[in-house]
């Protein structure tokens, strides 16, 4: 049918969820949430590919797939750095032959103290946009080329609730996140005629290792408040969605932000 694929009655309700043999690029996937979609996305039978500034610890995580006779590797990469992501995409063509679903979940965040604008220092303020934004452009446009040859793709980007609840004290990083929101927008816009479809997701405050690392019990104890469902958040409450974005299921789903935050924010 050309670029626009196949039409909904031409796949069955489990070939739309099937994500058997997909090449999957999952940024930060060495630690936290992004490890936890490494791990689901491989045991769902995709292809996937664990790229990390920590390389030993994106090289653990796809071993530990490997040993149970799943389809990982682990790669080292600074989205930040052009020369990264470029091998981060070579890399993963010569080991599974194409990218069918790019997941632009590396971000800065946990290592940032919490503190007023006022008390921000510029570097560190262009240090956060150089991974949260920068980033996100370099990996999307290396990826683009394969998915226009094999006409069609999926891109998914992870926000933060952070930008409905305007949440104070790191305030570079909201200002990031509330930007993938219009990245996304506005490249769905451009991708639609290649049949790529480009969407994001604004998690709550999720109880990931890297985030418990970071927080006091306190914390994380009143991150329950507000919340339509009484109990913390966990990364496993997030897969659904992004495996939903990354199937053909949602083939016709572009530029939209999903927020799964227990309902906290509504919007």
């Amino acid at each position: 049918m050309g670029p626009q694929g196949a039409k909904p009655g031409d796949l069955s309700a489990t070939e739309r969820f099937d994500l058997h043999g997909q090449v999957v690029i999952v940024t930060g996937g060495g630690k936290g949430i992004g490890r936890v979609y490494v791990q689901e996305f491989a045991r769902a039978g995709a292809h996937v590919v664990a790229a990390d500034i920590d390389g030993a610890a994106a090289q653990e995580a796809a071993s530990e797939l490997s040993a149970e006779g799943r389809q990982a590797i682990g790669l080292t990469a600074d989205i930040s750095n052009p020369a990264d992501v470029q091998a981060m995409v070579r890399s993963t063509v010569e080991a599974f032959g194409s990218v069918d679903v790019l997941i632009n979940n590396a971000s800065l965040m946990s290592v940032l103290p919490r503190r007023g604008f006022m008390e921000i220092p510029v570097e560190e303020w262009d240090q956060v946009m150089a991974v949260n934004l920068r980033g996100l452009l370099l990996c999307c446009q290396a990826v683009t080329p394969l998915m226009r040859a094999r006409g069609r793709g999926k891109i998914i980007n992870i926000s933060s609730s952070r930008v409905w609840e305007g949440t104070p004290f790191r305030l570079h990083y909201t200002t990031s996140k509330a930007g993938v929101v219009g990245f996304t927008r506005a490249l769905a816009r451009e991708l639609g005629p290649d049949n790529i479809q480009v969407n994001a997701v604004t998690p709550g405050a999720t109880l990931s290792e890297t985030q418990v690392a970071s927080s006091s019990g306190n914390y994380l104890a009143a991150l329950v408040d507000g919340r339509s469902l009484q109990r913390p958040q966990y990364p496993q409450d997030l897969v659904g969605t992004v495996m939903f974005l990354a199937s053909r299921a949602s083939d016709f789903i572009t530029g939209q932000t999903i927020n799964v935050d227990g309902g906290r924010a509504m919007h």
